[in-house]
């Protein structure tokens, strides 16, 4: 990882890199995670030439999806823009977003980039860099950053082209394919989708963001005061879905609750794959909605295999894209049918052509769950599990992914963190007759607005 063999290096590449590994020349190193190069990265790969022969990274997907935005564009066409620029020695792919690995087969005498990751989460990245050149005698040269309208244009112009609904609609698909564990948090507004969309971590040296949304009945219903039985209709539920995807450019997976009726849910598959939505779980009961976490304290009634199999095929023959995905939500487990109902369920749901499986538990422990997963992968080593760790929430994303997980959503933690501030905001507000005394617990609202993109 890191760094390519010589193997995997083109011939032109292979002889540089030799060349320059049995000399004298000084290395230059610089990595890019672009999928447009402007003047900016133009900047940086005069100055790099100043200084010797030049080695550019291409920060690979995986890697990208850690800090930045999904690439619009291959992993090739990237390295291919860098190469016709003409200022590239040899370009490289970097598979991780720290560079220790490259750093120790590279040994570059110059590290070029852009000033730019001097604030914000970025800072953990020069540190490393900084650490590693620090070792052996290496020198960090930082550039200006290029903010012009141009460069702000040309910004703008890819955050726009991935909000776009038939880049946003793959998307969910493609995370499945580079991440261990697709990070799902909910969202039931404009600003919760900025929160999901901007925040960024960095944990014991690494970097990581949400990388997809999940719309929660649940979640949706409780912002509108309403209760979670269904009360709130798709019409409703759509608009929530425009003012997330207005502001946002990550996947959203839908809760579709039971689906309807068959001729309702082809008709919204439909509009949800128009509009660029890249999934709708849908759950295997039938009749008035009750919250799954009720469990059997309320009357649930499951769906036969026959009727829920013929509502995925139904949404599956709706589709005009191979891209949207129809994942099929089993509560046998939650209604205690045991674990042979639910793989019953699980496998005959993906014989009629749902794309995911998701599997639900109330229990305090994930032991029911990867007892699931494990015997599900064992006949079935490739249709995605999903999994909501609102019960067992100790269970770390490691640990599911040992099990065969690949998404894990967040379904309810944004509001349920929401509520008791606000109601503990006005509590105090009415006990004082005034708001100093909860000044020191709010955000100031500059900092709010700093989530919010100018027009």
């Amino acid at each position: 990882m890191g760094y390519r063999s010589l193997s995997a290096i083109d011939d032109g590449d292979k002889g540089f890199l030799w060349k320059v590994w049995c000399s004298d020349m000084k290395k230059v190193y610089t990595c890019f995670c672009t999928d447009v190069i402007h003047e900016g990265h133009l900047n940086i790969l005069r100055e790099a030439k100043r200084y010797g022969e030049v080695t550019v990274g291409i920060l690979s997907d995986a890697a990208m999806i850690k800090f930045n935005r999904f690439p619009t564009i291959t992993m090739a066409e990237r390295e291919q823009i860098v190469r016709d620029t003409g200022l590239a020695d040899a370009v490289v792919i970097q598979d991780e977003i720290m560079y220790d690995d490259i750093f120790a087969r590279l040994r570059p005498d110059y590290v070029i980039h852009g000033d730019n990751w001097c604030e914000g989460p970025e800072r953990a990245i020069r540190g490393n860099v900084v650490r590693n050149l620090e070792r052996y005698g290496g020198e960090l040269i930082e550039v200006g950053y290029t903010n012009n309208a141009n460069v702000k244009k040309i910004d703008e112009n890819i955050r726009e082209k991935l909000a776009m609904p038939e880049y946003r609609r793959r998307r969910l698909r493609q995370l499945i394919g580079l991440c261990p564990v697709v990070k799902t948090i909910e969202v039931h507004s404009g600003l919760t989708g900025l929160i999901a969309e901007k925040t960024i971590v960095e944990h014991n040296g690494e970097l990581d963001q949400f990388d997809a949304m999940w719309l929660s009945s649940l979640c949706d219903s409780t912002a509108k005061g309403k209760p979670d039985i269904e009360l709130v209709d798709m019409s409703s539920r759509m608009r929530t879905i425009d003012d997330v995807m207005e502001v946002t450019t990550k996947p959203i997976i839908l809760d579709g609750d039971t689906g309807g009726l068959v001729e309702h849910f082809v008709y919204n598959v439909r509009t949800l794959e128009r509009m660029g939505v890249s999934a709708v779980i849908i759950e295997d009961k039938t009749g008035l909605k009750k919250n799954s976490l009720f469990g059997t304290e309320v009357a649930q009634t499951q769906d036969t295999i026959e009727n829920f199999c013929g509502k995925i095929r139904a949404g599956k023959d709706a589709q005009r894209t191979q891209e949207f995905m129809i994942i099929a939500r089993i509560e046998s487990l939650i209604l205690e049918k045991g674990q042979e109902d639910a793989l019953k369920r699980a496998f005959a749901y993906v014989d009629a052509g749902a794309d995911a499986v998701m599997i639900h538990s109330r229990k305090k422990t994930p032991d029911e769950i990867f007892d699931f997963c494990d015997r599900f992968r064992d006949r079935d080593k490739d249709t995605p599990i999903v999994v909501v760790p609102t019960s067992f929430n100790s269970v770390t994303e490691t640990e599911l992914a040992a099990h065969g997980v690949n998404i894990v959503i967040y379904a309810n933690q944004l509001t349920r963190s929401a509520f008791p501030a606000m109601r503990d905001t006005a509590v105090e507000i009415l006990k004082n007759h005034r708001a100093l005394e909860v000044d020191a617990k709010l955000m100031p609202f500059q900092e709010i607005i700093t989530l919010i993109d100018d027009m």
